[in-house]
């Protein structure tokens, strides 16, 4: 396991407690890379600077740290431009990744069909791409004459013309996929049994309740981004009446934008439900804030004004849910509360299930 440091940046009190939580996450995501976290680091300074992000006294010192621990790896929890990037490789001389580099290597390690492999790597390619500029002080200065001309400037023009023609190849695998999910929908539509899309932020307990509804015995783990690649499966109400019941990847805070747009064909799996069942872990540091964060994911790819059940999940892990249940009371929320491991409050959820489905048939 590499040794990383997570480093990030707080510019205002109002940041603080964001930046907070947004590390813990981060570090979620470090071990989710397989990378043991031996520091975390918060520099307070009125704003970031444009050379190194942080300042240039932080950077000194972040030089001993990373020696007397022995770390390899530096993770920053906001984006890095290319430029300071490559600063900070060569001021630290240790790698340095920020939080997009981080998901996206999350997300390579967890493709494993053909399909997720292909959105994975249309999403990294597209976050390199503009990095390819500036390998190399001569590199950087693009607009020609003395020094930028030579080798150097014809072996970045060959990388990103290959690269630019792996991204048009792989858009064009991509589109035959969307192609062929947008076939299986109108089949289903056809059939007129509801589709019924679990989404919620990552590592919420989507694919055990997926496995508690659909009666099946998908793969499930506590690692963040578990599942990538949707699953739809036959599921039926009490009264026998059939359903399609999806899985699909997770979402998280300030998702980037590159997978967003590579995991097009995926998220439109969710765009094309009757019924969203959005799933939130009631245990978790921040469950109100998950939930907005999936929301907008939600507005973002044209899924807002589906129906949507908000499902508390893991309310095993609560001492007491008095709390939670009060805060909807007062929102007028009619959410559903259920234990996807103990089975507990599964019979209100489909219940739930049916009566949003009953109302679709009516107005259909």
């Amino acid at each position: 396991m590499e040794k990383a440091i997570l480093i990030d940046l707080v510019t205002s009190a109002k940041e603080k407690l964001e930046v907070s939580e947004s590390m813990i996450e981060l570090a979620g995501l470090a071990r989710a890379a397989g990378a043991e976290v031996v520091e975390r680091i918060i520099q307070h300074r009125p704003a970031p600077t444009p050379r190194f992000l942080l300042g240039a006294g932080k950077v000194e010192d972040l030089r001993g740290i990373i020696e007397e621990l022995g770390a390899e790896l530096l993770i920053f929890g906001r984006d890095l431009s290319p430029t300071q990037q490559r600063n900070l490789e060569a001021a630290l001389d240790a790698k340095v990744i920020d939080r997009t580099q981080l998901i996206l290597d999350i997300f390579a390690q967890r493709a494993h069909s053909s399909e997720g492999k292909l959105q994975v790597e249309l999403a990294q390619l597209s976050y390199r791409l503009p990095r390819l500029v500036g390998r190399g002080a001569a590199l950087s200065r693009l607009g020609g004459g003395i020094g930028t001309r030579g080798p150097g400037e014809k072996k970045l023009e060959v990388d990103r013309r290959r690269i630019q023609e792996r991204i048009t190849r792989i858009k064009g695998e991509i589109r035959a996929v969307e192609k062929r999910r947008a076939g299986q929908r109108r089949s289903r539509e056809k059939s007129h049994i509801p589709l019924v899309s679990l989404v919620g932020y990552t590592s919420v307990g989507k694919s055990t309740l997926f496995n508690r509804l659909a009666r099946e015995k998908t793969w499930t783990s506590p690692q963040l981004f578990a599942t990538l690649d949707p699953i739809v499966r036959r599921a039926a109400f009490a009264d026998g009446r059939p359903y399609f019941l999806s899985d699909t990847v997770g979402f998280i805070k300030r998702l980037p934008v590159a997978l967003v747009t590579a995991f097009k064909a995926t998220l439109e799996e969710v765009a094309g439900a009757d019924v969203i069942l959005h799933i939130i872990d009631a245990s978790a540091f921040d469950p109100e804030g998950q939930r907005e964060a999936v929301v907008r994911v939600l507005q973002e790819i044209g899924a807002g004004d589906i129906p949507r059940i908000d499902v508390y999940n893991k309310i095993d892990r609560l001492p007491d849910k008095t709390a939670l249940l009060e805060r909807n009371g007062r929102t007028g929320e009619e959410a559903v509360y259920v234990s996807a491991v103990t089975g507990d409050g599964l019979k209100a959820l489909r219940s739930r299930i049916e009566e949003c489905a009953s109302i679709l048939k009516k107005r259909g």
